[in-house]
């Protein structure tokens, strides 16, 4: 299926989190809800995305917004993520039945043709939505890049004064037209901050 658009009814669904707790979109009627979708459970670029996200939640939670983070990993495999880097919101397990797409990534759009190494599978495809109280689309990213990304969503979402830094300011994209969102101060992960020495010492 095709990626939601935005304005467009965002699909119903209903997903055990990491504590086997259910959660449904309709539940969070009145609420923007931050719909992150991610390819897999503690790896490098989705541990450091999920960490951004947790170390924003105070500013979210300021707006009233929820961070719901998706994969078609296990319940088993959320809770031991969770564990491993203290993730507080909810990680919703759309683990897929045999042979088959997980439904609610498929019905979001992202679950897609991947290409590495010149072989083709499946798989998610980073994407995260902006759902707004009235269950319609608000804002999509797609191709997620994790530099940056928490703060576009939070300047969609409009964060408060004492969570933002002022002067730094990023482009992005809802629907057709361009906002400008102001980036919000926050605490790198430890992991994000070894991996960005790394990068340093070895180039």
């Amino acid at each position: 299926m095709g990626l939601i658009e935005v304005g467009a009814k965002a699909p119903a669904f209903s997903l055990p989190d990491q504590d086997g707790r259910k959660h449904t979109l309709a539940e969070y009627k009145g609420r923007d809800v931050i719909l992150y979708f991610y390819p897999k459970d503690d790896t490098s670029v989705c541990t450091d995305e999920a960490c951004a996200f947790r170390d924003a939640l105070p500013a979210f939670e300021k707006t009233k917004a929820v961070v719901l983070g998706v994969s078609p990993d296990s319940v088993k495999s959320h809770t031991k993520f969770a564990a491993k880097f203290d993730l507080t919101f909810p990680l919703l397990a759309d683990e897929p039945a045999e042979g088959e797409a997980p439904a609610v990534c498929d019905a979001y759009g992202v679950w897609q043709e991947k290409s590495m190494y010149g072989r083709k599978y499946m798989g998610v495809v980073r994407t995260t939505y902006l759902i707004g109280g009235d269950g319609k689309v608000k804002a999509r990213w797609d191709k997620v890049k994790v530099k940056g990304h928490v703060e576009a969503v939070m300047g969609v979402l409009g964060g408060d004064a004492g969570e933002v830094k002022a002067g730094k300011k990023t482009a992005v994209t809802k629907g057709s037209k361009k906002t400008v969102a102001k980036k919000v101060g926050k605490t790198p992960s430890k992991k994000a901050d070894a991996k960005k020495k790394a990068g340093k010492s070895s180039g």
